[in-house]
């Protein structure tokens, strides 16, 4: 009789044969980046409003602006150590409800320091708790394979959200008044609350699973012991502030900040109504920098894990430069054909510089890589509070933000040097 012998069975990958929790996680994170960034770019809006019925100045509103960009980076680090010591789950749903808080409170202020303590200090510290050190601990508990990828898919929401929901409340501060947008950022900040408690695991550990693409047994997504969160914070920013990389890093970053959230992000939609052109179509421009950024920041992402990171960040820095040096040339009462070029070409570039910056604090700082980055991010908020504040005060004295698109296009330059100074680290 003949022995019938089949081929062995090709062995299957566990993760191609369900889905892994990984993912889940990272559409919960994606969701809550989307709003956070939402809620912190409503007072870029509100500007004008705001003026017409207090007559606050613009320096004024940029200066809550600015507290709000400010603590959006400083809280970054110590809620990355948080994140460890306390976990994920806990800190951002704290940090959602305290920007209910902020932004529901508003409704109530007459006078302008209100404005800072609202929008500036509580939104502030809320959204600062879910900024981009969110990201980078997300993707490097969760992740090994992808990793770029998903961090470019998370950089996205963080920098989209701020854009897209921007016609939304422009619109509905044009129809309703700036009070309601105010309450809609309230009640989405609550919405999404039951969906970080349901859906976010600090540790694939904590689901019986390894990182998603990490070898069986590797300690990569393994619970580790708590340590000590603004004590860790301080600690390792003591440790990286030696370090030449890490100023080169944040020296670029401060700039890329104030180049994006800082100037653009705050001031485009009152500089383009300066020369005629309506609010909500300038928001709208805006909200089109957010579409194409998706695809830039996903697409640097996937470079990232491809392409040396410096050699990213010295294209994307000096593209944004001459930019927004052209920039003052292309307003108009109505969007031209040149204008529909710089938001394409601008959008792409509006935050891609997330992924390479993750990837150079993950290669120069090991494990403390979220933390770094925290830093790193906070010197990225510095630069935008200074050029929220900054560029508003140039308008009051000067009539016009020429003088503050060219200065930034500039700085974008220096960047761009600095970025490709960095010495990587060599592995063993």
């Amino acid at each position: 009789m003949t022995e019938l012998r089949t081929a062995p069975a090709e062995p299957v990958d566990p993760e191609a044969r369900r889905w892994h929790p990984a993912w889940g996680v990272a559409a919960v994170g994606f969701v809550a980046l989307l709003g956070a960034a939402a809620f912190r770019s409503v007072p870029s809006v509100l500007m004008d409003p705001l003026h017409a019925e207090f007559g606050w100045s613009h320096g004024t509103i940029g200066f809550a602006v600015s507290l709000n960009l400010l603590l959006y980076g400083l809280i970054s680090p110590f809620a990355a150590a948080l994140m460890d010591q306390f976990g994920i789950r806990r800190v951002v749903a704290c940090a959602l409800v305290l920007v209910a808080a902020g932004s529901g409170l508003t409704v109530f202020m007459t006078q302008a320091w209100q404005l800072v303590a609202t929008w500036g200090l509580l939104v502030g510290v809320g959204v600062g708790s879910m900024s981009m050190p969110f990201v980078a601990t997300i993707t490097g508990r969760w992740f090994v394979r992808h990793r770029g990828l998903v961090t470019g898919v998370l950089t996205a929401a963080g920098a989209t959200g701020q854009l897209v929901f921007l016609p939304l409340v422009s619109a509905l501060a044009h129809e309703h008044g700036w009070r309601l947008p105010a309450l809609v950022v309230a009640g989405a900040a609550l919405a999404v609350v039951p969906l970080v408690l349901l859906f976010i695991r600090d540790f694939p550990s904590d689901m019986g699973v390894v990182a998603y693409g990490a070898e069986p047994g590797s300690a990569v997504g393994l619970r580790t012991t708590a340590r000590g969160g603004a004590t860790r914070a301080l600690t390792v920013l003591a440790r990286i502030a030696r370090t030449r990389g890490f100023w080169l890093l944040a020296g670029g970053f401060a700039v890329c900040g104030a180049s994006t959230n800082g100037l653009v992000g705050t001031h485009f939609v009152s500089a383009a109504h300066d020369h005629g052109m309506p609010p909500t179509t300038a928001a709208g421009l805006l909200a089109l920098v957010g579409v194409f950024d998706v695809a830039g920041t996903i697409a640097s992402g996937w470079l990232t894990d491809r392409v040396d990171p410096r050699y990213l960040l010295l294209t994307y820095y000096t593209l944004r430069g001459l930019s927004l040096l052209i920039l003052p040339s292309l307003f108009a009462p109505h969007t031209e054909p040149s204008m529909w070029v710089f938001v394409i070409f601008y959008g792409l570039d509006w935050i891609a510089t997330v992924p390479p910056t993750v990837a150079l604090c993950r290669e120069l700082f090991g494990e403390d890589g979220p933390v770094a980055f925290g830093w790193v991010f906070a010197s990225h908020q510095i630069g935008s509070a200074i050029a929220a504040t900054g560029a508003g005060v140039i308008r009051d004295v000067q009539g016009s933000y020429d003088t503050a698109w060219y200065v930034a296009g500039a700085l974008c330059g220096l960047a761009a040097l600095m970025s490709i100074v960095i010495r990587r680290r060599v592995a063993a």
